[in-house]
């Protein structure tokens, strides 16, 4: 499949690596569409960005991706002004500190509906018109964490787990046609008031020995949409071989 002029939905694309992911791929003359739940300003400053690489104002969508009926107006709005869509990278997530045993009902619910949940509505229901297509890529946006769990972490571990079994079991059921794949990103950023010395750490623990970027995990999507075409079920880990 060719960059130029796919029509790509990425979620959570305001901002961190969505918005590089968005980036990238306009760079490369994607039609991205921006999705946003909460951080419109930011949207619409990516979608500016996007607007000054291609000449195309984009297309910018906002909703709770964890409801069914988000996901069926996107795709309403999606066809009614590109009349298919080619790309959707499921890369929206929440990511916050649970300490076991004090784990709420409340905060395993939200992450498993944000991180997993939603994923799945994607695939479903993006997926449905992929198949009538007869084409189609879907790229989830997983983590390392899905692996290698982090006690103080499990709601996340565990959603992020289910995103790779997801990845796996869609692409047996969507193939021949429909390619489903995800990416696993090690640590590619920290946030602003990181400790330097874990800083150091991480990259002492990581082969190639430095945090990774955005971009990396942007690459890695595009090699998959241009490239990948026989490419399904996998889970690429862009870390750097930390989990060597």
């Amino acid at each position: 499949m060719t960059l130029k002029n796919a029509v790509i939905l990425i979620t959570g694309s305001a901002v961190r690596v969505g918005k590089e992911i968005a980036l990238n791929l306009a760079e490369s003359g994607a039609r991205v569409i921006i999705h946003f739940r909460k951080a419109k300003q930011e949207a619409e400053s990516t979608a500016q960005k996007v607007s000054d690489i291609t000449g195309e104002k984009p297309l910018i969508l906002q909703g709770d991706i964890s409801h069914a009926a988000v996901w069926q107006q996107m795709r309403d709005e999606i066809l009614n002004a590109y009349g298919r869509i080619d790309v959707l990278i499921n890369n929206a997530a929440d990511f916050y500190k649970t300490p076991f045993p004090a784990i709420t009902e409340e905060q395993w619910d939200h992450l498993m509906a944000v991180n997993l949940k939603s994923v799945f509505l994607g695939c479903q229901i993006f997926g449905e018109r992929m198949l009538q297509q007869k084409s189609g890529k879907i790229i989830n946006i997983a983590d390392v964490a899905g692996y290698t769990v982090w006690p103080d972490y499990l709601p996340y571990c565990v959603s992020k787990a289910g995103v790779i079994a997801l990845t796996k079991g869609l692409a047996k059921a969507m193939a021949p046609h429909v390619l489903v794949n995800a990416i696993a990103p090690g640590t590619v950023l920290l946030a602003e008031d990181h400790d330097p010395a874990e800083e150091r750490r991480l990259i002492e623990r990581t082969p190639l020995k430095r945090i990774g970027t955005p971009t990396d995990i942007a690459k890695t999507a595009a090699f998959l949409i241009e490239n990948g075409d026989f490419l399904t079920g996998q889970v690429i880990r862009v870390d750097g071989g930390r989990s060597l």
